[in-house]
């Protein structure tokens, strides 16, 4: 800690003793300084003391220490406090976490009539998109004749400059734990309401994904493998454990759709996908079609047999 103390009021700097040395930036001595003294030694949290008519402006560079009023303002009457600063440690911090209560949020359609053809397919958007627009793709890939869940992303943040427009996402690398737990918390929850209220069983239950989902539906259905009968991935990637971490062999068929122009996700990574998500899944099903980094308009074209296929 550094401490600058004025001269008592009233008392003559030439009878006075002369200020010790210090060194510029140094922060383990205690030493009195005028305040003129502590800025031209570069004492850390030092500076030029105010005049009774320019507190609100420091002195600027060259101003020859003349207030906002000029060379006509009244001289300081009263001395400065005094100038203290403590420095922190920083390696001392301690991480402290803690849990709290969060609402969650989807939408859901509901067809007129539940058959025992009807699907659950509960789907999630990408990074910085919502569940409005992933529930009009997941309908022209499924069709409205099933129970449709889109799920919200935890994550909300402005899209846009002027604050008008809201992306949610679901996982960033800080705390990525717990962006996965909440994951699968937040689709097993989903997939056990909806299916429920709506007669559904897991056996005719999919989970469906764009982008950065599609990672984390393949974690969930690798963790709990009796929790949905397929998983649809478009346009995303694998965990990035996928080869190593404690994941048991998927029950669920996988289908997954890439594109050749997608600058996330390019052909040179997508094409061993089949290879790799053969690893945990007996049954992938594997698409590279022309196109970016968008929903396919045309991804019926290989939802439904796909679906026929797979449920019996």
């Amino acid at each position: 800690m550094i401490a600058i103390k004025l001269p008592e009021a009233g008392s003559r700097r030439s009878n006075a003793s002369p200020p010790p040395a210090i060194k510029a930036g140094d922060r383990t001595n205690a030493v009195s300084l005028a305040p003129e003294a502590a800025v031209a030694a570069g004492v850390p949290g030092s500076r030029r003391p105010f005049g009774p008519y320019d507190r609100d402006q420091p002195d600027r560079a060259g101003s020859g220490g003349i207030g906002r009023r000029g060379a006509g303002s009244i001289p300081r009457r009263h001395p400065s406090p005094v100038v203290q600063q403590r420095l922190m440690n920083f390696q001392a911090l301690r991480h402290c976490t803690f849990s709290a209560h969060l609402d969650c949020h989807y939408l859901l359609h509901v067809p007129d009539a539940v058959t025992p053809a009807t699907l659950l397919v509960v789907t999630l958007h990408g990074f910085g998109s919502n569940p409005e627009t992933m529930m009009r793709l997941t309908g022209m890939m499924a069709g409205d004749a099933h129970v449709i869940a889109s799920l919200q992303g935890p994550n909300h943040f402005y899209t846009d400059a002027k604050a008008e427009n809201v992306g949610y996402g679901w996982i960033t690398r800080r705390h990525a734990a717990s962006s996965i737990r909440l994951h699968h918390e937040m689709v097993l929850h989903v997939l056990d309401e909806a299916g429920r209220n709506c007669g559904i069983p897991p056996g005719r239950r999919i989970l469906a994904g764009f982008s950065q989902s599609v990672g984390l539906n393949y974690r969930l259905a690798a963790t709990h493998p009796d929790a949905v009968r397929g998983v649809v991935g478009v346009c995303g990637g694998l965990p990035s454990d996928w080869e190593t971490g404690p994941y048991q062999a998927m029950k669920a068929s996988v289908l997954h759709i890439a594109r050749r122009g997608d600058e996330f996700y390019p052909p040179g990574v997508t094409e061993q996908y089949p290879r790799r998500l053969g690893l945990r899944a007996a049954d992938v099903e594997f698409h590279l079609i022309d196109g970016g980094h968008a929903f396919p308009s045309k991804a019926r074209v290989f939802a439904e047999p796909w679906i026929a296929r797979i449920i019996a």
